[in-house]
């Protein structure tokens, strides 16, 4: 099932570039984090307090067809607002590539699925590591599992 619904780009222009390269290319170009070569997915998410479509880059974290959604936004104090889109709007699409399909996101709650989740997320990029040195919030993972 597609999303429906009126498309808002993002308010910061590096997301609303790299969102329309990697759509108009299926994913062949505009495919990694901005100056390296660490792939991305797009994910498709509804606003939760606006109600229209959110698109963003995030770090490709893959494990057996399901994928990981870090809300890391950097270390910074405060969650990224698709953490709350995907709290109020669990349906979501993911492009990987030129593989588009609907998922549903579920947020982890602190135990051993997370721990193992979080321990494939920083061999995947880590990145994430440093990122939750330098915040006291417990960064938000959410498993995105085909519908």
């Amino acid at each position: 099932m597609s999303l429906q619904g009126e498309y808002e780009p993002s308010s910061q222009q590096w997301v609303r570039d790299q969102v329309e390269e990697f759509e108009a290319s299926d994913g062949q170009r505009a495919n990694t984090l901005r100056g390296g070569d660490d792939p991305i997915v797009v994910i498709t998410s509804v606003g939760a307090k606006s109600g229209k479509l959110r698109k963003n880059p995030v770090m490709r974290v893959e494990r057996d067809g399901s994928y990981l959604a870090v809300a890391s936004k950097g270390g910074a104090p405060d969650d990224p607002a698709w953490a709350d889109n995907f709290r109020q709007h669990p349906e979501v699409e993911l492009q990987d590539g030129a593989d588009k399909a609907t998922y549903l996101a579920r947020e982890l709650p602190d135990g051993p699925e997370r721990d193992a989740w979080w321990e494939h997320a920083v061999a995947t990029w880590n990145t994430y590591a440093s990122y939750q040195e330098k915040t006291s919030r417990l960064i938000p993972l959410f498993v995105l599992e085909r519908a």
